[in-house]
């Protein structure tokens, strides 16, 4: 089996393509095996590469948290998905390589003709979904209660977890979604993807524009970067507003006071901590986002190829590189993606096409 290892921890040099892997079997009857067409890069697998996370792998490992692609076998027990289904699905570690297991495996959005156009989701934008958008959601829902009434800044929007905050926040039906970005570039895209507002936090007086935008302050911030703005969000927020803290890369003295002040609070976001039901309601949210509307997709910045995949992991993380929305390797050609993608559609549309041809001819 072809697909990338981490042979030590430390910098991506450490990251070896190789060609004959030993492949995943089912080993329980929870388990799912997966052709994985596509993979997601995300800075949580910067960290684990490095060995600064939490919780490390034995090594040597297969890295990738995140995919998409199309289950070749299932466990005894698994019902929601069968052999030839098109998934999305995430895993400790173990994704960057043509096969997978993993428990924890939902269907792709397969969408809907739209003004007869597809929109079923590709394994591109299914490798879009796993950590940025369970993050989203369980920062804004779970942990931050989001509510209709609430006012809503994505402090950081245009990477992955960003966009997906803007997204799931708009389309719930926040009052105020605003968020900020580095480049024109970045603003735009957070516009695309449900933002009312945008700022761009390089500006030196950006936080008196956003006092402007929400003058009663905000009830819930989603923070990318506590380390440089935590201080900043809790002068930002309204009474009894919370700060969810997704991002941090250091430490940062703040004064309690300002907590006290306004009764507001802060909370830390892990995906790791998310329980099953928490997972399926966030596929339920994606499947109903994803059908329901054509204005909203995943957004990927970049594709990768295999050989590409150990500069990606110096791409993700150089600030001179930052990227609107996500990166994407992928392990098996684009052309299967494609053709597997789009084929249900367009024998769907191939049929209302027909159907249409007859009732005109009456």
């Amino acid at each position: 089996m072809r697909g990338a290892l981490v042979a030590a921890f430390g910098g991506p040099e450490n990251i070896i393509i190789k060609d004959d892997l030993t492949a995943p079997e089912i080993t329980a009857p929870n388990q799912v095996l997966i052709d994985v067409h596509t993979a997601g890069i995300n800075p949580v697998d910067t960290y684990i590469r490095s060995g600064v996370y939490a919780k490390l792998p034995d090594l040597p490992y297969i890295p990738g948290r995140d995919g998409s692609g199309v289950v070749r076998e299932v466990g005894s027990e698994v019902k929601h998905v069968k052999a030839g289904d098109r998934v999305w699905f995430l895993r400790d570690n173990g994704i960057t390589a043509e096969t997978t297991v993993a428990t924890t495996v939902f269907p792709l959005p397969d969408g809907a003709l739209s003004m007869m156009i597809m929109s079923a989701l590709s394994f591109i934008e299914g490798a879009c979904l796993g950590v940025p958008y369970l993050t989203a959601h369980r920062a804004l829902f779970t942990r931050g209660n989001l509510k209709q009434s609430d006012r809503v800044l994505i402090h950081g929007a245009s990477g992955g977890v960003g966009l997906a905050a803007c997204q799931l926040a708009r389309a719930f039906g926040a009052t105020l979604v605003v968020g900020s970005a580095g480049t024109k570039e970045g603003e735009e895209a957070v516009a695309r993807n449900g933002a009312h507002h945008t700022v761009c936090h390089r500006d030196a007086k950006y936080v008196e524009e956003l006092k402007k935008i929400a003058p009663g302050g905000f009830d819930i911030i989603i923070e990318m970067l506590a380390n440089a703005n935590l201080a900043t969000d809790l002068d930002l927020l309204a009474r009894g507003g919370r700060v969810g803290i997704v991002g941090n890369q250091g430490e940062i003295t703040i004064n309690p006071r300002a907590l006290m002040q306004k009764e507001s609070s802060a909370y830390g976001v892990m995906l790791g901590g998310a329980t099953a039901d928490e997972l399926a309601s966030c596929s339920t949210m994606l499947s109903s986002l994803f059908t329901a509307s054509s204005s909203f997709r995943p957004v990927c910045n970049r594709v990768y190829s295999l050989e590409e995949f150990p500069q990606s992991h110096r791409d993700i993380m150089d600030p001179a590189q930052a990227a609107v929305g996500n990166r994407v390797v992928e392990i098996r050609k684009i052309a299967s993606t494609v053709a597997s993608a789009t084929y249900s559609g367009v024998i769907t549309l191939m049929l209302s096409l027909v159907l249409r041809g007859k009732q005109w001819l009456r």
